[in-house]
């Protein structure tokens, strides 16, 4: 039985690729249309939401802007948060921007030498987040359609981002290593100037391709990876399995599958939640708050992907983001019983009446 485990453990990944490549050309038809959907996701979504802000982040980094915000926000971020000033970059950069550009520049800093282990550990936890695009847009306007919704998870989702960076700010508290500007300044970039301007554009775009094709890889795979679950029927004897869950926490069983696909990837999840017909459309909102918080197994690889570059766990960030979709979900619930009005419920309309 020992030599059964060990040889499984050893040959865990071949068995579980070559099954993934078994199920492609079994379910090659539904692969081909989800496929065909993850591109067209990523052409029509990401890129143009994304791609500019990988080539802002790229040549800021070039510049003496991370150094004065560094300056300027080290007075709040050290007391709030316990990083150093330059954290308000990633903390910033990573709410405009959304998925996952945070995670991208708290690894780079790392990488600078601009941030210690803890520091950036720290950071990561709660600079990853989802961008106002995206949950204004595609969630309020496009799901819901309804522009109040999209307010509300944009403003919970910040402030359930903000709570986590004030808990985390004891991660490893008795390190008191603590990166000093003068490392910063020399580690910086190459500063752009006219006679580089050429170069450091050239690179900034390279890397920012480089990030995206990446991004695009990682949506393409797990929509092909949902359809596989879908037409084989795992996601049905995962949904009957957590049932049991679902009903102790007294969600309703139409979720189940919303919330499945949306610990998997957040797009599909959100979608799946927003269409299913219920009179209390605030539980939808809230079970979003808390999808829109985790961010998804997805998001979760595509963190991984840079982290593992640098000596960062991806831990703390695992820790976080539940933590923040707990959160998210528990102010989004507030919101709704003590804002009454914002509520969309259909059955608080009817009484109105």
């Amino acid at each position: 039985m020992k030599l059964f485990i060990f040889s499984l453990k050893k040959n865990f990944f071949n068995i579980i690729f070559v099954t993934f490549t078994l199920l492609l050309v079994f379910f090659s038809s539904s692969n081909l249309v989800a496929a065909k959907n993850g591109l067209y996701l990523w052409a029509n979504n990401v890129i143009p939401s994304l791609f500019p802000f990988f080539i802002a982040t790229e040549l800021l980094s070039h510049t003496n802007v991370i150094n004065i915000l560094g300056r300027f926000f080290n007075r709040y971020m050290r007391p709030i948060f316990n990083v150093p000033g330059v954290g308000s970059y990633p903390l910033i950069m990573g709410i405009i921007s959304g998925y996952p550009v945070g995670a991208k520049i708290v690894s780079d800093l790392r990488n600078k030498n601009m941030l210690t282990r803890s520091e950036a550990e720290r950071l990561l936890a709660f600079t990853n987040n989802s961008g106002p695009l995206f949950i204004l847009g595609t969630i309020g306007i496009g799901l819901f359609k309804d522009t109040t919704t999209g307010i509300v998870l944009l403003l919970t989702h910040i402030l359930a981002c903000i709570t986590v960076g004030i808990l985390f700010r004891f991660w490893k508290y008795k390190d008191t290593n603590i990166a000093s500007y003068k490392t910063t300044l020399k580690m910086q970039n190459e500063i752009v100037n006219m006679s580089n301007i050429g170069d450091v554009l050239s690179t900034s775009i390279k890397n920012s391709i480089i990030t995206i094709l990446n991004i695009g890889g990682f949506i393409v795979l797990f929509s092909v990876i949902i359809s596989i679950l879908c037409h084989s029927h795992l996601i049905d004897l995962m949904v009957y399995i957590l049932n049991p869950l679902f009903e102790f926490f007294n969600i309703n069983s139409d979720f189940s599958y919303g919330i499945i696909n949306g610990f998997l990837e957040i797009t599909n999840g959100l979608q799946q939640i927003s269409i299913i017909p219920i009179k209390q459309i605030s539980f939808s909102i809230i079970i979003c708050a808390f999808i829109l918080g985790f961010g998804g197994i997805s998001v979760l690889l595509q963190v991984y992907s840079f982290t593992s570059k640098t000596d960062i766990s991806i831990k703390p960030y695992i820790l976080g983001k539940f933590l923040q979709g707990i959160i998210a979900a528990f102010y989004t619930f507030l919101v709704f019983h003590f804002f009454g009005f914002l509520s969309l419920d259909l059955s608080n309309i009817v009484n109105i009446f």
